[in-house]
């Protein structure tokens, strides 16, 4: 039997309150100089129920870096923009490998294994970038991301893209790389500027679940792409959304999710909720330590499973 709201948001503050508690954080994104800064201990988890107010616990209205998470958006603007097309230069399946890994694009010439891992989000970013300035592309996924929120108050933080720019070696090595192979087609400064500020989006948790909303298939919620393409986008967040933990997450939780180094998670429940969950400590695969327990602990708690 489904749980009523209050016995839902019973177990978000239970939840909450378990976060609190651990004692095993994880370990924050060090390696970006603004996301070092974050205190390990925040937390917060927010559930959006289409039709209902969003049910929240924790640090719900506290903005936060979505880094890889807004990967989602980008996805859905850029199949918006060509379709299938985009899978000629990025692939569909689970890399096996660390996000940025360099290895993987060697072996296979170029094109990423899926848009998730930063090569395939690169390229992603430069399918919506190509006929476009940084600041028009921006701007559309800003809008995009607002109009799914259904909140203006959704900005890029500039001291974080920044600070990506000035640390991003490897995701400029994965740029040049691409353009080696003639898979980039704008200049690498320009994509991964592009890129760096799509991933330095704030967003609270209660922000980031009204926005996966689009993504529920719930009559009322936000149609922003086709119900085949929420489809598509579910079924890889499902198979790659967690970089090489993706299987762990799938087999703990059971459902749709897509993880940023920021410690936010987005997880989507078809047909009924989009969750997002923020615990800047990071396990070692790069997603939230807290914030795969606390999904576990709901999915477990709710019965909310694909499976």
């Amino acid at each position: 039997m489904p749980l009523s709201e209050p016995q839902l948001q019973r177990v978000l503050d239970d939840i909450a309150q378990t976060a609190a508690a651990s004692e095993d954080k994880g370990k924050v994104a060090d390696y970006i100089p603004d996301l070092a800064r974050i205190d390990p201990n925040r937390f917060a988890i927010a559930v959006a129920l289409p039709g209902k107010p969003t049910l929240h616990a924790g640090d719900a209205h506290a903005p936060f870096s979505i880094q890889s998470v807004s990967k989602v958006f980008t996805l859905a603007l850029a199949l918006g923009k060509v379709g299938d097309r985009l899978w000629n230069r990025v692939g569909r399946e689970p890399s096996g490998q660390a996000f940025d890994s360099i290895i993987q694009l060697e072996q296979e010439k170029g094109r990423p294994r899926n848009p998730f891992i930063n090569a395939g989000a690169i390229v992603t970013t430069d399918t919506v970038l190509e006929g476009a300035t940084p600041r028009e592309t921006l701007g559309a996924l800003l809008r995009f991301v607002r109009a799914a929120a259904g909140d203006d108050d959704i900005h890029m933080n500039e001291s974080v893209a920044q600070s990506e720019i000035a640390t991003g070696h490897r995701n400029f090595a994965l740029a040049h790389y691409l353009l080696s192979h003639g898979n980039l087609r704008n200049a690498p400064e320009l994509t991964l500027g592009t890129y760096f500020h799509q991933c330095a989006i704030e967003m609270t948790c209660a922000q980031l679940a009204k926005a996966g909303q689009f993504l529920t298939g719930v009559p009322g919620a936000p149609r922003m792409v086709s119900q085949n393409r929420v489809r598509r986008i579910n079924a890889l967040m499902m198979t790659c959304g967690h970089y090489d933990g993706s299987g762990e997450y799938a087999y703990r939780v059971g459902l749709p999710g897509k993880s940023g180094v920021g410690g936010g998670i987005l997880t989507i429940v078809p047909g009924i909720a989009s969750v997002a969950v923020w615990s800047p400590g990071l396990d070692h695969y790069g997603n939230s330590k807290l914030g795969t327990q606390a999904m576990q602990t709901l999915a477990e708690k709710t019965g909310w499973s694909v499976f």
